[in-house]
């Protein structure tokens, strides 16, 4: 289940180059304004029966076709906190690729993070996982989640899972898609088992090497070629 308060992006780094929402073939293409959305409200919007439209007991991705620290949200965000907080039966997901925003409008009483806040850093290649996991580790933030995704390049994680809880891994979506290497993934998948965090392989993207070939997979089929491989290692985690 997903909750965009907000809609609206734009590039921040070589991974939104050809994002499958605003990318130059993308449905949102062009959408860089950033606004409101109808659904701002909805974890706390109430139905005719006086329950919340959203049950509990829910895992609610947030913001994952924008990103919850733009800094046009900024005026947002306390109010969107306030939300969240209201909500302990939802386990909030919360994605960025700007991590560097982090403590912008965060609420007062943030101490260590919230108990059902997940805060994940994006890194697609190994120049952003070196300035950006830094960062990421140095908040104030109680679960952690990394997301190579799109994966561009082979990634040593190594050095920043200390307090990650987990890694999700997935290729390039689009026309414009660049290759997803099998080896890489395993690289990371190994990194995960020696630091005894789960691992999700989420999906292979459109263009996906294995063994020296590269195979162009359907958009339908690229979750499921990746569940195929049996790369993940998530015990009775629900996966991100």
């Amino acid at each position: 289940m997903n909750w965009e308060p907000w809609t609206g992006c734009y590039k921040v780094s070589d991974g939104c180059t050809y994002c499958y929402f605003y990318g130059l073939h993308a449905k949102r293409y062009g959408q860089n304004t950033i606004q409101k959305t109808d659904k701002f409200d909805w974890p706390i919007r109430i139905n005719s029966k006086g329950e919340y439209n959203i049950k509990g007991d829910k895992i609610l991705a947030t913001c994952f076709a924008t990103d919850f620290f733009i800094p046009e949200a900024d005026e947002w965000r306390a109010e969107v906190w306030s939300m969240i907080k209201s909500r302990p039966d939802i386990e909030f997901l919360i994605l960025t690729k700007r991590i560097d925003r982090f403590e912008v409008a965060l609420p007062d009483d943030w101490g260590v993070g919230y108990n059902n806040v997940n805060i994940g850093c994006t890194v697609e290649n190994q120049e952003l996982a070196d300035y950006r996991l830094p960062i990421f580790l140095s908040h104030p933030i109680k679960r952690r989640f990394i997301a190579c995704s799109p994966l561009l390049t082979s990634i040593d994680l190594t050095p920043y899972l200390h307090g990650v809880e987990h890694v999700t891994v997935a290729g390039e979506s689009g026309r414009e898609a660049r290759i997803c290497d099998y080896d890489w993934i395993c690289a990371i998948r190994e990194q995960c088992m020696d630091a005894n965090i789960t691992f999700w392989f989420k999906s292979t993207g459109s263009l996906f090497k294995k063994d020296g070939v590269v195979q162009k997979v359907n958009p339908f089929k690229q979750g499921s070629l990746a569940k195929e491989l049996n790369l993940s290692i998530v015990g009775d985690k629900k996966l991100f």
